[in-house]
Order: structure tokens, then C-alpha cells, then sequence
């Protein structure tokens, strides 16, 4: 089953004293690129993340956005960022003696500022840290993966279907490109006819000329191809893990097939059937390159 790339996958729970907050989204990527924001005080805790990550997104540039706030009765401790205080202080100051004001500035007045204050509970122990960390983590991933799987779901089935359109198209490739030939015979044969009049002409030359014209224009063997690029497609879009790139790579086997199909074409309505399918592999190409 296939996997979108684009997902997001969100879980808040209170756990160990924390209120922890895990969001996790991913868009398009060739490979897989991780990036965190997480605490500065936590900051070990973003290679846990991107392991925990790494093992169940293959493709995909994931974000993750970690958020710890220590819940009411819990053990901790304040931290005061003595230099950012102390810039909020002389700013004011400074502002004050710029614009002729009274400086009134009191200790209750740099409070509000609340990024002075570092609030944190008394858990030094990485390993215990991760522990309340890791199962909202994990559900946030979980709900990133489930909606990946869901739009893979449509995906597939648009893509499916839109496969379908193309084997369609080929068997009428096929058939114009007989007709083709028979009307290049009849062709041939009333021009001998207007032109000799009264001369016999010769059958057997008529049949040569039409099959050395139909050796010109025979698409059997790219259509054989196409077919069975058109195979292996329906077979890899059914099987799990990280396919985009072989997707990818199926998809320009089949453009060059059509391509050939399209510089062989001496029919108006078989040149229009090209056009057609490459329309349709263009769409395809570009759902694929959400793929997994």
C-alpha cells in the first residue's frame, strides 16, 4: 500500500509532572531530512526524536515541535536569566533617558517579561526524561503515519485508475495503427489505378509497399513495452516500504515508450491518442512525487 509523504500527526499528554506536546508534520522530500525544535534546556532529546523518526518515515522532510510545560505541585526549579534581564533593564533605561521620561522602572515591571524565567522540573536524567517524552512521541508519529497512509490510499486509486485510461488508450493505439496500414494499402492501390488506367498493375508490388510502410510505423514492440512498464507500475504501487523513486523511474520508461509511439504516428487520431496518454502520465508523475 502506498505512503504519502505529506502528513501531520499531533498529541498532548500529561505525564510525570509535564504536560508534553508533540506535533510532527512532513512534506516532500527526495530523502529523509529531519529537523526539531525543542527546549533549549532539552536539547539532548532531539536525537531521540529524529531515531524514533528515522525508523518508521523513510522519505520525507519532517518537522518536530516539542513543547514541556511543568504542571501545578510538581518539583521544580526556577532559573533566572540574569543577562537577558539585565538587557531588558538598560533598554528601558536607555528608552527612558532618549525620550526625557521619568525612569520608574521597578522590579515587578521586568516579571512581565516571562522569557527571563526558566522553569523546569528537577529531572537532570536524560533516560527518565525521554521516558515522558516517548509515548506522546510515539501516538503523534502514529498520527502522522495514519493520515500518510490515507492520502497513499487516494493516491493509489486516482493513480490506478488513471492506468487504466492508459492500457486503454494503447489497445486503441494498436488498433489505428492497423487501420493505418490497411488505409495506406487502399490509398496505393487507387492511385495505381488512376494513374495506369487501363495497365495492369502489379498486386504483389502493392502488398510489398504497404508492408514496408507498416515496418515504418509498427509500434508492436513499444507497445509491448508499454504494457509491460504499465505492469510493473500496477505491481510496485501494491507493495509497502519506499517505492517513489522506482515509481519515478517506471514513469520516464513509459514517457519514452509513448514518445516513440508518437514519432511513428502518421494518424491524425493516433497523434491525438499520444497526446492523450502523455497527458495522463504527466498527472501521474506528479502524484508520484509524494510518494513514499
Amino acid at each position: 500500500m502506498l505512503s504519502s509523504m505529506t502528513g501531520f500527526g499531533r498529541c498532548c499528554k500529561n505525564i510525570g509532572g509535564y504536560e508534553v506536546t508533540v506535533e510532527i508534520k512532513s512534506v516532500n522530500h527526495r530523502y529523509f531530512e529531519f529537523n526539531a525544535r525543542v527546549p533549549r534546556t532539552y536539547s539532548y532529546l532531539e536525537n531521540m526524536l529524529k531515531t524514533l523518526v528515522s525508523q518508521r518515515v523513510l522519505r520525507g522532510k519532517t518537522e518536530v515541535f516539542l513543547s514541556l510545560r511543568v504542571l501545578e505541585g510538581a518539583d521544580s526549579k526556577i532559573t533566572l536569566n540574569r543577562n537577558l534581564a539585565k538587557g531588558y533593564a538598560d533598554s528601558l533605561s536607555s528608552l527612558a533617558e532618549e525620550l526625557g521620561l521619568e525612569n520608574d522602572l521597578k522590579l515587578s515591571t521586568l516579571t512581565r517579561f516571562g522569557d527571563i524565567f526558566e522553569i523546569e522540573q528537577e529531572t537532570t536524567d536524560e533516560t527518565a526524561m525521554w521516558e515522558i517524552v516517548k509515548p506522546a512521541a510515539e501516538q503523534a508519529l502514529d498520527s502522522l503515519l495514519e493520515m500518510r497512509r490515507s492520502e497513499g490510499e487516494r493516491l493509489q486509486a486516482d493513480i490506478t485508475a488513471k492506468l487504466g485510461l492508459i492500457r486503454s488508450l494503447t489497445g486503441e493505439i494498436e488498433r489505428l495503427g492497423e487501420q493505418t496500414v490497411q488505409e495506406y494499402r487502399e490509398r496505393l492501390r487507387a492511385k495505381l489505378e488512376e494513374v495506369l488506367e487501363t495497365y495492369k498493375y502489379d498486386e504483389g508490388r502493392i502488398l510489398t509497399e504497404a508492408a514496408i510502410f507498416a515496418e515504418k510505423i509498427t509500434v508492436d514492440e513499444e507497445r509491448v513495452r508499454l504494457l509491460s512498464h504499465l505492469s510493473q507500475f500496477e505491481s510496485l504501487i501494491k507493495s509497502t516500504g519506499s517505492v517513489g523513486k522506482k515509481l519515478d523511474f517506471i514513469v520516464q520508461e513509459i514517457h519514452r515508450e509513448i514518445n516513440t509511439i508518437g514519432s511513428k504516428s502518421h494518424n491524425i487520431d493516433l497523434g491525438r491518442l499520444v497526446i492523450e496518454a502523455k497527458s495522463i502520465l504527466e498527472n501521474i508523475r506528479e502524484q508520484i512525487q509524494n510518494i513514499q
